[in-house]
């Protein structure tokens, strides 16, 4: 809660390194780790490691690292996998915190290899050891002077940090990247993720102050909560852009093949980006220029693009490239417009694109940009050279590096050509304005940048699992009918079930009833009123997979009898050994104008439930034709799934139709949400069709698959982002009679909770952070508003005070890398102390740490602070001074 150091530091920022294989065998992975570090300015103590040699490159050589003079930090090992678990066992004993393991032959090698793995692991849990990789490049760390991988080349230090999964993929960037000037904070290449896996290299570049942008190669999720969590929190301080293998099925099994991790399907993984406020590049090219921009401080704040050229032609092929992939091309203003109006030729066509005509000189591109610049609709200003009889791209170019020097939104170009713009380009390069030769690349890079900004508003997005301003659902009768088709080994739940689910979270229905005899289906026909639809129900699902037998638009109590016959009749002789459940009876939906959609949930092989919305009846089979989202879900988050494409151009007008009735539509996805949040025994919700027209919607038919739960699950473990969790608010009256409300902290606090810091006294303020801080940082408020519920949580005390929420204090833990024990911290404001607020505050914190399986709940606190141990103590800590301050006291509860 007060230190900035992270549990892994002893691994990214080791004092002491123990490479174990040296070796000066040419082309040996120890002889290049070891030249590496040996070029790289470590400071640190190292130490070689080869019981073959008594000396390595100059550098004395130990037998083993059990005879090394001292305990070191980190481990390196470069040997025969083979030899690996006998090396664990002696870094065990050497009290060696952290392994780095480059050699393969593991998970990715086959059944054997996984042995080794496994026994690997069960060494280094033993000893408390945090393993990265095996079968990865290393680590580098250039302002630390650690180099800990085979890769050629120097690194330039920087502010980026990269984490890959492919350390072939590392190699080519670090080899692009200094020749392009680009530097890095870090490096990491992660190899098969046996211990150390993505989620915590994150966490540990979100802590890094070096680190100020991150760029990721994915390939496979191993625990999606947990990357999940690690990729929001980064998102909420630092632009993250991300590239993922495996878009395809091809691409898919090289990666299984490659680390052996899962992919699931592409457009779950591209809604779980979008929902974590990160940006995903399709292309390496992608990545390059997006890197160049950054380390060249890019900073656009909307989407809104300019274009600024001296050709037709490449303006509008920027344009049309803008709008294919939805970037806005700005509105320029009645007095922009004017003013160019002023300093170009007559014949501009008076439009963004900002033509200046082919006999421009570098005075009409300074001027235009300018212009551009000043206009407040416009977020950044493309400007597209092509070079004509009157162009002088070398001098123009130099104007616009002065002119972009001062301002305030980002200037990038397009030269176009080659030699005659060759010295251009290297003056852009040399000042950090990102130039393209293309045109399409450069707003691909704006498009990639900006859109940083817009996911924020996605990330932010902080949902209950229960939407609270509608009426509840009936959840306890929804969980009985699941728990009923269980107790009876059924997994597919019958058409009445299905519906009665629907119905118990108020999504409209088709009312189904079953028939048992021709006589029931003429009066249970009669009561849901004619036109009716009979279908045949049953609980196999291979007769529902194959559409079963039914008769639609029955008019007569005739009509419907001949159809109940003729149905029992079609299934006898087509599946004489299924099992039938009867015959349903339906009414006949009639929406003349009527859209056919499909909606529901399925369950992602790494993101779990999800819910979809796509083209029901004959186009429900295409993926393609879906929009996707990781529950929970919002107002703002399924308006955001109706706006897109491919579902979006289904739900205006249509085809002489007009728009379907959004608000409807809303409503049901967020009943599905709520549905794929309370019954985690859900696998697969398909309500097909979902007929939808400008009045309203309704669920005609629907299909529910569940499976029992396994026997410790939490109320939502089996989601990959955790609900608001609504369910722990709370209201209680002071000993006075105020009345306090204590609820968990949300993204929208931030407010509230920097007016509550800058009114707490002095010595609050420095009793809470051990520090004279008077405000929180944007990057702190961000880190203590926008929490993990899963891996912390934070307990807000308010009261309503003169109309408006006034916060009182605040409680908070997090959960330690242990995953048995959590630290707390409480403050209070000085007038609400003494009223029994901050009791029953840490009673919450306490209960909810334990009913999480926290065994441990830990706290550190000035020795100073009497007031605070003498509260601790009561509470049933146990105090003792800090092993290495005696100036903190550190308080220790079982839970």
């Amino acid at each position: 809660m007060h230190s900035e150091r992270h549990y892994l530091r002893f691994l990214f920022e080791p004092d002491s390194v123990a490479l174990i294989g040296a070796s000066e065998r040419p082309h040996s992975i120890g002889a290049a780790i070891l030249s590496n570090m040996l070029g790289s300015g470590y400071e640190g103590r190292l130490f070689c490691v080869n019981p073959g040699h008594t000396r390595v490159m100059d550098q004395i050589c130990h037998a083993s690292v059990e005879h090394l003079p001292q305990r070191v930090d980190l481990a390196v090992i470069c040997t025969a996998a083979a030899r690996i678990p006998r090396l664990m066992e002696s870094c065990g004993k050497a009290g060696i915190r952290g392994v780095i393991i480059t050699s393969a032959g593991f998970r990715e090698a086959g059944a054997e290899g996984a042995v080794l793995e496994q026994k690997i692991i069960a060494t280094a849990r033993r000893f408390g050891i945090r393993v990265m990789g095996p079968n990865c490049l290393g680590l580098i760390r250039p302002w630390a002077g650690v180099n800990l991988t085979f890769a050629r080349g120097r690194v330039l230090q920087g502010n980026i940090g990269l984490i890959s999964q492919s350390g072939a993929l590392c190699t080519a960037i670090l080899d692009w990247a200094t020749p392009n000037k680009v530097g890095f904070s870090t490096v990491i290449s992660l190899g098969t993720e046996a211990d150390i896996h993505l989620g915590e290299a994150l966490d540990y570049l979100v802590s890094d102050h070096r680190t100020e942008h991150i760029f990721l190669y994915v390939e496979g999720i191993r625990n999606a909560r947990r990357f999940m969590s690690a990729l929001r929190a980064a998102a909420r301080t630092k632009p993250v852009m991300l590239i993922k293998a495996g878009r395809h099925p091809a691409g898919e099994r090289a990666v299984l093949s490659h680390t052996g991790a899962l992919v699931g399907d592409d457009d779950v993984f591209d809604a779980a980006i979008r929902r974590s406020g990160v940006v995903r590049l399709r292309t390496v090219g992608h990545l390059y220029a997006a890197a160049s921009a950054l380390f060249s401080h890019f900073r656009p704040h909307g989407n809104r693009l300019a274009i600024i050229t001296n050709g037709g032609g490449p303006g509008a092929m920027a344009a049309d490239h803008a709008a294919d992939i939805g970037v806005p091309l700005a509105h320029l203003s009645a007095k922009t417009l004017s003013q160019l109006d002023k300093v170009l030729p007559a014949m501009w066509p008076g439009s963004n694109p900002v033509d200046i005509l082919g006999d421009a000189g570098p005075g009409h591109f300074t001027q235009a940009l300018s212009i551009c610049l000043s206009d407040s609709g416009v977020d950044g200003v493309l400007v597209i050279l092509t070079p004509q009889a009157m162009t002088d791209p070398t001098r123009t170019a130099r104007l616009l590096i002065e002119q972009a020097a001062h301002a305030h939104k980002p200037v990038f170009t397009c030269w176009m050509g080659e030699d005659q713009v060759r010295e251009a380009r290297k003056l852009f390069q040399t000042a950090g304005i990102p130039s393209f030769r293309l045109p399409e690349p450069a707003v691909d890079m704006f498009a990639h940048i900006s859109s940083y900004y817009r996911n924020q508003q996605l990330l932010l997005q902080v949902p209950a699992s229960l939407e609270s301003n509608h009426e509840p659902p009936h959840v306890e009768s929804a969980r009985l009918v699941i728990e009923t088709a269980l107790r009876e080994r059924r997994r597919q739940l019958d058409d009445m079930e299905a519906k009665a689910l629907l119905a118990a979270f108020h999504i409209p229905i088709a009312q189904t009833l079953i028939a048992h005899s021709a006589d029931e289906a003429v009066q249970l026909a009669a009561t849901i009123g004619m036109p009716a639809a009979l279908r045949l129900s049953s609980f196999d699902p291979t007769l529902r997979a194959a559409g079963g037998v039914k008769r639609l638009n029955l008019h007569s109590a005739n009509a419907v009898r001949q159809a109940y016959d003729e149905i029992l009749e079609e299934a006898s002789r087509r599946w004489p050994l299924a099992s039938l459940r009867g015959v349903a009876i339906e009414p006949m939906v009639r929406k003349p104008r009527g859209r056919e959609l499909m909606a529901g949930v399925f369950r992602d092989n790494i993101f779990g439930p999800t819910v979809y919305i796509g083209l029901g009846g004959t186009e429900a089979e295409s993926r393609r034709d879906r929009v996707v989202a990781l529950p929970p879900l919002n107002g703002f988050l399924t308006r955001d799934m109706l706006r897109r494409d491919p579902i979006a151009r289904h739900l205006g007008h249509y085809r002489n139709q007009p728009p379907v009735d959004l608000p409807a539509l809303e409503a049901i996805l967020l009943r599905v949400s709520e549905m794929a949040c309370e019954l985690p025994w859900i696998q697969q919700i398909e309500i097909n069709p979902l007929l939808a027209d400008e009045r309203d919607a309704v669920a005609v038919r629907v299909r529910i698959e569940v499976a029992p739960l396994p026997t410790s699950i939490g109320r939502y473990d089996h989601m990959a982002i955790h609900p608001y969790p609504s369910h722990l608010v709370a209201c209680f009256q002071t000993q006075d009679g105020i009345a306090v409300q204590l609820r968990p902290i949300r993204p929208e606090d931030a407010e509230l909770e920097q007016e509550f810091v800058q009114g707490l006294s002095v010595e609050a303020r420095y009793f809470r952070f051990m520090n004279t801080i008077r405000e929180l940082s944007p990057v702190q408020l961000a880190r203590l508003t926008q929490i993990d519920y899963d891996r912390e949580m934070a307990f807000l005390a308010t009261t309503e005070r003169d109309g408006r929420e006034h916060e009182l204090g605040v409680a908070r833990y997090a959960t330690n890398p242990d995953g048995e024990s959590c630290e707390f911290a409480i403050v209070l404001a000085d007038e609400w102390q003494g009223k029994g607020i901050a009791w029953r505050m840490m009673q919450v914190l306490i209960d909810t740490a334990r009913r999480r399986g926290l065994r441990y709940m830990t706290g550190e606190f000035l020795a100073e602070n009497s007031r605070m141990l003498a509260f601790v103590n009561a509470l049933g800590f146990s105090i003792s001074t800090h092993p290495e301050d005696p100036g903190i006291k550190r308080g220790v509860l079982t839970l």
